[in-house]
Parts: C-alpha cells; sequence; structure tokens
C-alpha cells in the first residue's frame, strides 16, 4: 500500500485564510497525486461534513474530512498555518489543518489507520513536534510514525523521534501497517488497565460509546481523550468506537461490571439498550474531546446519587452538556422541532387525503355517512368519503402525536404515555395545537423529575413498565383537565376567532409577514414555526377560509427560492459557478415541489445577496396570495396539488411575481461584485450543503 502522506501532501506555510481555502489548497495537492479525480466533487462532500458540524477542535486544530466517491485511496494533507484559521473550535483559531479523505467503499484497515491519526492528535507531544518541524518531508514522516529522514536537523529529528515512540504506545501507524496490539481502533474497545488502590478497593469503571456522522476522525479523538483522562483520574475506561470501519461491541461482562456509562455521540448509539440502568452522561461528541473529565466527573457523581436510566432509555436529552454554550432555549427548540418533525408526516398524509376527497366527492363530502355502512365501489363519491374520512382519521393523531413526541425529545420513551395522553386530553377540550406544546412540555418535564428520584435497586425493573407510565399520565391528565386546560381553549379560540377575522390590509401583512420568515432560513426552525402555524390551522376536518389562504400563501412563498435561484441560473448563467450551475437544475423540481432546502447550497455560498433577495420574493408572493384570496386544503405538494387551490390563476401569478422579483435582485446585486463568479470557498459550501439539503424530508419545506 502506498504511503497515505508524503511531503507532496504537506503544505508548511499554508496561507489560505478561511477554512474553505485551506481545503482547497490542500485538495489540490491531492489532485496533483491522482489522490482524488475531482476536486469540486470533493470538497462538495469536505463542505457537506463541516455543515454537519465544525471540525475545529481546541488546542488550535483543524480536521476537515470526509468520505467521498472522489477519492481513489485513502489520503491525508497537512497544512500549517502561521496566522490561523476558523474551524469553529471554542479557543480559536487552527494553526495545525489534517485533511482527511476517504474512498467512498474504503476498507476497514485503511479506516483505521486514519483513525489512529485522530487518536495521536491528542497527544501533546505530536502536535508540539508539528509546530516545529521545518521541512514537508519531516512533518509526513511524524505523522506516519516513523524516523525523519537523515537530512532534518538533528532538532527536527530528536522531535520526531519522540512523537514516533509515543505512536507507537499507543498504536499509531507504522509503514501503513496496522495498530500495534492494544490500540483501541482495532477493535473498537480499549479498557483502561485496571489497578486497585493502595488498599485493594477496585477502581470506578466506566464503560463509553462514541461515534461522530463520518466515523472516522472525531470518533476516535474522543475514545482517545476520555480514555487519558480516566488514567489522570484514575478510573477504568473501556471504550466503544462505532466509527466507519465497524464496530466490536464491548463485552457484556464489561458492561455489566461498569459503574457508569458516558455516550459521546452525534449519531445514534447502536444497540443502546444494553446500558439501560446504569448512571449516564450523553453529551456530543465534541464534549468527549473538549472536556472528558467533566464527563467523568458528572458520571461519577450520578453514582453516587443513584441516578441510573430506566428501562431502555439510557439518558434523556435534557441530561446532555450537548457542544459547548448551549442552553436549555436550544434544548427547547430541539424538544419542539422533534415534536413538529414526527407530526409533519401526519400533516402531509392526512392533509393530502382530505383535499383528494374534496377535490372526488366536492365540498359537502364532509357530511357523506360513514363508508363502513354506506360504500358502493363504482361511485365517485364513495371514493371521495372514504378519503375524507381516512385523512380525518390521520388528522385526529396530529396532537398527541406532537406532544408524545415533545415528550420524547425531552425524556426518551418514558416520555411517550405521557405525553400522548396529554395531547389527547387537548383534543378533547378543545385546547388544540398550543394545548398539545404545553402538555408535552408538562409530560417531557414531569417524567424527568420522576427519574430523578433515588429508586431502591428492587423496584428498578418495572419504573419504565409501571410506575413512570402510571404517575407520569395521571399528573399530566391533571393539570390538562384541571389547571391549564381551560386557559389554554381560551386562548386557541381566541387565537382562531382572530385569524376568521383577518380581512384586507391585517390580512395582507400576514400572508407577507410569513413570506419573510418562510424564505428566511429555508427549511430552518424560522422556516418550521410559519409552516407549523400553517398545518395546524387546517388540522381539522373543516377549516375555516382564513386558514386556508394563510396554508396557500406559505406554500407559495416556500416554493419561491429555489425557483428563483434555479431561473436565475438559466439567464444569467456565467454569474454562477459550474456547480452552482448544476444546482439550479435540480432547483426547478425541488422549487416546484414546495422544498424551500433547494435553494440552500446558494444561500450558504452568497448568504448576504440571496437570503434577502428570496425574503423580498417570499414577501411579495405570501401577500399577494392573500390579496387575492387563494386557499389550500393540502399541507404540501407544491404545483401537483394545484388543482386543490382555490383561484389557482392567481395563485400562480402570486408564486411567478415573488420568483421574478427574488431572481432580478439576485442578479442585480451578484452583478454588482467586482468578479462575477462565485469564489472557490464559497462553491465548496454550496454543493456540499446541497447534498444535505436533498436528503431532507420533503415535508420540512
Amino acid at each position: 500500500m502506498s504511503e497515505m502522506i508524503t511531503a507532496d501532501l504537506v503544505d508548511l506555510d499554508l496561507s489560505a485564510d478561511t477554512k474553505e481555502a485551506a481545503a482547497r489548497a490542500l485538495a489540490e495537492r491531492m489532485v496533483a497525486q491522482g489522490r482524488v479525480t475531482d476536486l469540486d466533487g470533493f470538497l462538495a462532500d469536505v463542505a457537506a461534513r463541516e455543515a454537519q458540524m465544525p471540525t475545529g477542535l481546541d488546542g488550535g486544530i483543524g480536521i476537515p474530512h470526509c468520505r467521498s466517491e472522489h477519492v481513489t485511496e485513502p489520503t491525508l494533507a497537512f497544512g500549517r498555518s502561521a496566522a490561523g484559521i476558523d474551524f469553529g473550535a471554542p479557543d480559536g483559531p487552527a494553526d495545525l489543518i489534517f485533511l482527511i479523505a476517504a474512498p467512498a467503499g474504503a476498507d476497514d484497515a485503511h479506516l483505521t489507520i486514519l483513525s489512529s491519526l485522530a487518536r495521536q492528535l491528542m497527544n501533546a507531544e505530536f502536535t508540539s513536534a508539528l509546530r516545529a518541524v521545518d521541512d514537508a518531508a519531516a512533518a509526513a514522516a511524524l505523522i506516519r510514525g516513523e524516523e525523519p529522514p537523515a537530512a532534518e536537523t538533528p532538532a527536527a529529528s530528536q522531535d520526531s523521534a519522540t512523537v514516533s515512540n509515543a505512536a507507537a504506545s499507543a498504536g499509531t501507524v507504522t509503514d501503513g501497517k496496522a495498530p500495534v496490539p492494544g490500540a483501541t481502533v482495532d477493535d473498537g474497545i480499549a479498557p483502561v488497565p485496571g489497578a486497585t488502590d493502595a488498599e485493594g478497593a477496585q477502581p470506578f469503571r466506566i464503560v463509553a460509546v462514541t461515534s461522530c456522522p463520518t466515523g472516522i476522525a472525531h470518533t476516535y479523538m474522543a475514545a482517545e481523550s476520555l480514555e487519558n483522562a480516566g488514567r489522570e483520574a484514575g478510573v477504568e475506561v473501556a471504550v466503544e468506537t462505532q466509527g466507519s470501519a465497524g464496530f466490536t461491541r464491548l463485552d457484556p461482562a464489561v458492561i455489566a461490571a461498569a459503574d457508569g456509562v458516558i455516550f459521546a455521540h452525534d449519531v445514534p448509539v447502536r444497540d443502546k439498550d444494553r446500558f439501560a440502568g446504569k448512571p449516564t452522561v450523553d453529551v456530543g461528541v465534541k464534549a468527549g474531546i473538549n472536556k472528558p473529565a467533566e464527563l467523568i466527573s458528572e458520571v461519577r457523581g450520578k453514582a453516587a446519587r443513584g441516578e441510573v436510566t430506566a428501562g431502555s432509555a439510557p439518558g434523556t436529552p435534557v441530561e446532555r452538556a450537548g457542544e459547548s454554550g448551549e442552553g436549555y432555549g436550544t434544548k427547547l427548540r430541539k424538544w419542539l422541532m422533534s415534536g413538529v418533525s414526527y407530526m409533519v408526516p401526519f400533516v402531509a398524509a392526512g392533509g393530502l387525503l382530505i383535499a383528494l376527497g374534496f377535490a372526488i366527492g366536492g365540498y359537502k363530502i364532509n357530511k357523506a355517512p360513514s363508508v363502513m355502512d354506506h360504500f358502493l365501489w363504482t361511485q365517485a363519491d364513495s371514493w371521495g368519503a372514504l378519503f375524507f374520512q381516512i385523512g380525518v382519521v390521520s388528522f385526529g393523531f396530529l396532537v398527541p402525536v406532537l406532544a408524545g413526541y415533545i415528550a420524547y425529545g425531552m425524556a426518551d420513551r418514558p416520555g411517550l404515555v405521557p405525553g400522548f395522553v396529554g395531547g389527547a386530553i387537548s383534543l378533547t377540550i378543545n385546547a388544540g395545537f398550543l394545548g398539545g406544546l404545553a402538555a408535552g412540555l408538562i409530560a417531557g418535564g414531569v417524567v424527568i423529575g420522576i427519574q430523578k428520584v433515588k429508586i431502591p435497586a428492587a423496584l428498578r425493573g418495572i419504573m419504565p413498565v409501571v410506575v413512570i407510565p402510571l404517575i407520569s399520565a395521571a399528573i399530566v391528565g391533571f393539570l390538562m383537565f384541571v389547571v391549564i386546560g381551560k386557559p389554554i381553549a381560551s386562548a386557541q379560540k381566541g387565537m382562531t376567532d382572530w385569524l376568521n377575522g383577518l380581512t384586507g390590509t391585517n390580512a395582507v401583512l400576514l400572508g407577507m409577514l410569513l413570506g419573510l420568515m418562510m424564505c428566511f432560513d429555508l427549511g430552518g426552525p424560522v422556516n418550521k414555526v410559519a409552516y407549523t402555524f400553517a398545518t395546524a390551522g387546517i388540522a381539522v376536518a373543516s377549516p375555516s377560509d382564513s386558514a386556508m389562504k394563510i396554508m396557500a400563501a406559505v406554500m407559495a412563498a416556500g416554493m419561491v427560492p429555489p425557483l428563483a435561484m434555479a431561473l436565475a441560473t438559466t439567464v444569467r448563467g456565467k454569474l454562477f459557478t459550474q456547480t452552482e450551475r448544476e444546482n439550479g437544475k435540480a432547483a426547478w423540481v425541488l422549487g416546484a415541489s414546495f422544498i424551500s432546502e433547494g435553494a440552500i447550497p446558494f444561500a450558504a455560498a452568497d448568504p448576504l445577496r440571496v437570503i434577502p433577495s428570496a425574503m423580498v420574493g417570499g414577501a411579495v408572493t405570501g401577500a399577494l396570495s392573500m390579496a387575492f384570496g387563494a386557499t389550500l386544503r393540502a399541507p404540501h405538494g407544491g404545483i401537483f396539488v394545484v388543482p386543490l387551490i382555490g383561484n389557482p390563476f392567481l395563485y400562480l401569478i402570486a408564486i411567478a411575481a415573488g420568483v421574478c422579483v427574488t431572481t432580478a435582485l439576485v442578479v442585480v446585486l451578484k452583478g454588482m461584485r467586482k468578479q462575477a463568479p462565485v469564489g472557490a470557498a464559497t462553491e465548496v459550501a454550496d454543493a456540499g450543503i446541497s447534498a444535505k439539503a436533498n436528503s431532507k424530508e420533503p415535508v420540512a419545506a
């Protein structure tokens, strides 16, 4: 196997000033060596990975990395920046940049090699030597774990020899071979050698799981960091690394003997139930890298207090420290979005079925008798009634699902029962959508409170199936029926009456506001707030005229950004990169389907021009749709549900007007730049996030 890094893949005077430019400079070296076949395609994959989570680490390290079909063999490029480059690390810019490229079908041995490098980045001697080395060949040798070339200076040789020895002890690859025995990257398990204290007492034992979206770097760096912190604290730490090279499960006996569990992950932990019933700390993978000592201290504290996870739900999101600086406002948004994301498919299915029922059977189909009693296979009205009634049943799940999965986002599976119960009560007392929000938050909070109570070991087995559902459902039911239900129902009625009373200028202004929100972050939280507001209004068998106008305005505005970007790349292609022009072709279909994320590549590449332009166009469309009185019973579908739209011709004119406005603004603003094509760095971001956007569910709108 050829060497993964050579002197030609090292730049000790990296002059780039942005992470995109740094990735391009290092990737160009890979292209020159035949390691990467398509520069732009590879950089798009790097940017897509970067969009998932910043790759900057404490200690001045940046590790952009990805798996890509444009990589011919596992490759590593290294750059050293004197000025430092911002990769999103909490402690500031990075001066050591490692670009890791793995083929889409890389075998386990290659990925093991890359993961061993990630572990070495936790070695202070290793990074210090890289900062001191003054020759590219010596730097490459240091990274490979070899002795540097004889031509190097004595100082450099001494530094690299030190790192080489450290690499060998940690299991770093030498001459392209697999790690030495004991390296955790080989089998995913690395118990820290245990030792009893002076009195023979057994040390505290922790099992941990680390994982990240790509499974190449952060996974193994978190493992190394936790193990090092464990050694310093006199704690046994056994880590299961669930990386791209697969994983070997921790021995069940090791898990059973553990006193606590740490999950440091950004993707779901596989076979998580194995760790249930133990004190658990659940955080993002970067927390495992940056603050391992705090995590060990936290899990020891939970063990001392007798806090354990219940049933098959180890840890709860509210217990997560998450990324540095994450507060309860961020967590609240995540909990609410969890509920919305599970609710929206019910909205789409139920809404489209109801709309189809009206389209087939007419607007009196809601008065039809049950199809159980009257259904004729050859009669259109019977099919219309069937679709309508199935849609109504689907809509009946909206509020319980919303509440249930808000509680799930807070307290995991134990939150489902009280969440669903609270949501169903919200429908019973006519508290509607607002009641569902309140019920979900209350249910999650109640379950979290119950889980904090110290329970005798003999009772822990019945907690998740008997005690938690019983107590939490009773408390949530009491609060919804007796305490807060009536005020929320009054607020829901007030909001509904306000919407029904909107006419003239007020309606147009609301349409304008919703249009701005839909185009502000293109599928992000603000966009989802507007979309959820609209779908909540039609989530009944017979929505009001105002609610259907709002739904129409929201969908029309959400179609504008991708359609406008597609049109702009068609009429003034020279203002866009080749990658953006290709994205523009897909944006036609995405926009027509009401998938606002189709414009994300363009917004990410040039946010100051694209986002304001999109917002203006969305505001125009939303206002015109409301002014024209267009209505919509379906919560999704784009142009494919035009037959279900009231005043469809004027509705399409509103969309066309917004598209033209956005297109004109984008073309004018881009044309005012000194250089017409988008820079290399932005090209990286646009295509990369395109891959991300196209993978999202259409209902995100």
